[in-house]
């Protein structure tokens, strides 16, 4: 699902705001050929580790969001990306590391010089299984308070897969997504 590319890689180990003083855009000169027919090969990835505090959801997104803009054409699907975020870091945090202060979540940005965005949520926990999550949209979920971010997440992004039983989250936006046609209904 997630093609792996050699480049050099931005390790952020300030905050959000450090986003956007370090990045640049990253030229691989030692992209296979069929790698660069199917993507380019210029990106940039960022790597972060939070604590497990609810309170570094906001303004963390809010940083990465401003630094994925710089590559993204303003199309309306940030606002997926964002809040597809919010849900997979909160599920980390709450779910998959139960809020300890000694557990970290580890996130993973690439961004594509065509607008393509991936991200990797990674928790310390022991994970879940995310097929016999219920499903939020049936009749008897409906008035539940909780149990929905898998849900969007999967409805928000074009491909979201699990990894490590559940303690991983990989999500991908492409470039330019066009109607939600184009995504698989869930």
């Amino acid at each position: 699902m997630f093609e792996e590319t050699n480049a050099a890689q931005i390790h952020c180990v300030g905050g959000p705001e450090s986003f956007a003083s370090e990045a640049k855009a990253i030229t691989d000169a030692e992209a296979s050929p069929a790698s660069q027919t199917s993507r380019p090969a210029s990106f940039v990835e960022l790597r972060n580790t939070l604590p497990s505090h609810v309170d570094i959801i906001s303004p963390f997104v809010d940083g990465l969001m401003r630094f994925i803009s710089r590559f993204r054409v303003a199309d309306g699907n940030n606002v997926e990306i964002e809040l597809a975020l919010r849900e997979a870091i909160a599920n980390a945090i709450v779910h998959g590391n139960q809020e300890d202060p000694h557990k970290r979540v580890y996130v993973k940005c690439r961004c594509t010089g065509d607008g393509e965005v991936s991200v990797t949520v990674e928790d310390e926990g022991h994970g879940f299984n995310h097929d016999a999550v219920p499903d939020p949209t049936s009749p008897h979920n409906r008035l539940r308070t909780h149990g929905r971010g898998i849900y969007l997440i999967r409805t928000l992004m074009d491909e979201v897969g699990f990894e490590q039983g559940g303690s991983v989250v990989r999500m991908r936006k492409k470039a330019n997504a066009g109607s939600d046609a184009t995504r698989k209904p869930q």
